[in-house]
């Protein structure tokens, strides 16, 4: 996994949302999938829609923050099956620094609970 850019974000004016201020780029090292995932300059995210006790883990944020803008953008665009856009935002979390149990544990949390968002487009 690479991370190329710097994540920079704007918050919106409904303070709800987030948007890109410039593109961001990760590459997955995911076995078939292995490229580059260019997310776009204006892309809304709201970096992580979890159940709100799960919040407690987010402290976080800095390394989190960026795994759940690329795991958000891959559900927006639903450019892999949802299990591959999982499994790039653990490996995401993994390389970012997040300890694996925390990282595990969101990993499960999308592949519980993730169809609500995925189905949501």
């Amino acid at each position: 996994m690479k991370l190329t850019t710097p994540l920079i974000v704007r918050l919106e004016f409904n303070g709800a949302k987030w948007r890109l201020a410039e593109p961001f780029s990760a590459y997955t090292d995911i076995p078939k999938e292995r490229e580059w995932i260019h997310v776009s300059e204006g892309f809304e995210t709201d970096f992580a829609s979890i159940p709100i006790v799960f919040m407690p883990f987010l402290t976080w944020k800095d390394k989190f923050n960026k795994a759940s803008v690329v795991h958000d953008y891959l559900y927006y665009t639903k450019r892999y099956p949802r299990h591959i856009a999982d499994k790039i935002f653990l490996e995401l979390q993994i390389a970012l620094g997040v300890e694996k149990w925390k990282a595990y544990t969101f990993y499960y949390v999308v592949r519980l609970f993730g169809w609500t968002h995925w189905n949501r487009k």
